[in-house]
């Protein structure tokens, strides 16, 4: 508790001068007034001093605090290179106590004389700004630690340098983090890459599901065919038989009607035509679907978007979708520069999630628009769905982010489709259009823009 100055009893003071000869009670009032201020600005000093000094006290453990948690070690040494403060990390690095190394010349603690050189050296040259040094202290075992340090000027209030202080952590501690980041970094790649990999597979799933159905048709319809052939074969090769074993003119006839030769004859034409005409359609079929699931294929060529929106539309329709109503007229050629397999998969995507967005209506539909203007191709592709919730529409396109229910989704889609898209030039957006439902719009750039 502070103690104050007594004040003065004006009253009696007042009573004791005035038996003075020669002085007025005014003169003595003027004289008490001014011991009055006087001492009240003495009492006030004395509270500031004491909150200036409870503030100055609050900072210094406030920097006491920093001091002890900073993991890198700190020193700030006086202009003839002596210990003036440190902290913890520091002391448990040289297995020193912080009274033991105030007033120690940093020096002391290097490892060996080149280390001395190279501060030295740091120190003579070092511009204003500061500058960095790695350089081996002894530890608490006497062993060189390699430590780098960041050596800045140390100023008084005129501005005079009066010291420096240290601040590093030893290089061992940030090979050990580096290596951990950089093992974390090849996990995170790893991961991604089998992400992807997993979407891919989930887009190739539904394709096969179309696939399936339009390979169906080719394939019984050669199947078909094959057989014919084989029937016919067995009757030729009874009718050769016959000719061959020298049969008189009656029996070839007799055979020869039998056999429905001349029927044969005639069908086998348009037999082998079609089993190759279906043969060749499974051909391109199945190449079409390896380029589709090509991982890591990144050719990029001139793309008409007009046949990937054609192959989009087809797949999701034959797998998932056959009800589905897509009002889409193509256009003329409209070429971007991309991965015509990526493209298909990010178009494929956005299909697919239209349907899935308007299959609980009576008729989902899907209206697809294709513009060219200032070499950019915008898409628009916008269903009959109930739209984009507002709190989901700045987490669309958020990695694992659906909306969808367990099992019906992975939420990677629209993460991998935008990631897809801006790997080509391009935008991906969504947004509730005023017609309804939900659209999205997707802007390339021109081939050759």
């Amino acid at each position: 508790m502070s103690r104050h100055p007594d004040r003065p009893a004006s009253r009696e003071t007042l009573e004791a001068l005035s038996r003075i000869d020669g002085v007025d009670d005014s003169a003595w009032l003027d004289v008490i007034q001014k011991m009055d201020e006087v001492y009240s600005q003495l009492v006030q000093d004395e509270i500031a001093l004491e909150e200036k000094n409870s503030q100055l006290e609050q900072s210094q453990q406030f920097i006491f605090s920093l001091l002890s948690a900073m993991s890198d070690v700190l020193v700030a040494c006086d202009e003839a290179g002596r210990i003036e403060e440190t902290n913890a990390a520091l002391c448990e690095l040289v297995g020193r106590h912080e009274a033991a190394l105030r007033g120690v010349p940093l020096a002391d603690l290097l490892a060996d004389a080149a280390a001395a050189d190279r501060l030295r050296h740091t120190l003579t040259t070092m511009e204003r700004g500061g500058s960095t040094i790695e350089i081996d202290l002894r530890d608490a075992a006497g062993e060189p630690v390699p430590v780098d340090l960041n050596v800045t000027p140390r100023l008084n209030a005129a501005g005079q340098r009066v010291g420096h202080v240290f601040v590093g952590r030893p290089l061992g501690e940030l090979k050990r983090a580096y290596q951990e980041l950089r093992e974390a970094h090849e996990a995170l790649k790893r991961t991604q890459q089998q992400l992807l990999h997993s979407e891919k597979m989930a887009s190739l799933g539904r394709l096969v599901a179309g696939v399936a159905h339009e390979l169906n048709n080719p394939i019984s319809f050669v199947l078909g065919n094959v057989h014919a052939l084989q029937r016919y074969s067995t009757r030729l090769r009874e009718y050769l038989a016959a000719l061959h074993a020298g049969a008189s003119g009656d029996e070839q006839a007799r055979l020869r009607a039998k056999l429905r030769i001349d029927h044969l004859l005639a069908d086998l034409p348009s037999l082998i035509e079609g089993t190759l005409e279906g043969a060749q359609r499974t051909a391109d079929i199945v190449q079409g679907l390896k380029r589709f699931s090509a991982m890591d294929r990144e050719e990029r060529s001139a793309v008409d978007l007009n046949g990937v929106i054609e192959r989009a539309i087809h797949w999701v329709r034959k797998g998932t979708a056959p009800s589905f109503v897509v009002h889409w007229s193509p256009g003329p050629p409209c070429l971007v520069t991309g991965s015509a397999g990526q493209l298909l998969q990010v178009l494929m995507n956005l299909v697919q999630n239209a349907y899935d967005a308007a299959a609980a209506q009576p008729a989902p539909a899907l209206w697809i628009t294709l513009q060219r203007d200032a070499g950019t191709v915008r898409l628009r592709l916008r269903d009959n769905g109930p739209g984009i919730a507002s709190e989901h529409l700045s987490r669309l396109f958020d990695p694992f982010f659906t909306t969808k229910p367990v099992g019906k989704g992975t939420g990677l889609g629209l993460s991998i489709s935008y990631g897809i898209v801006e790997q080509h030039g391009g935008r991906l957006t969504a947004g509730n259009p005023p017609e309804g439902g939900a659209e999205f719009v997707l802007e390339l750039p021109c081939a050759g823009a």
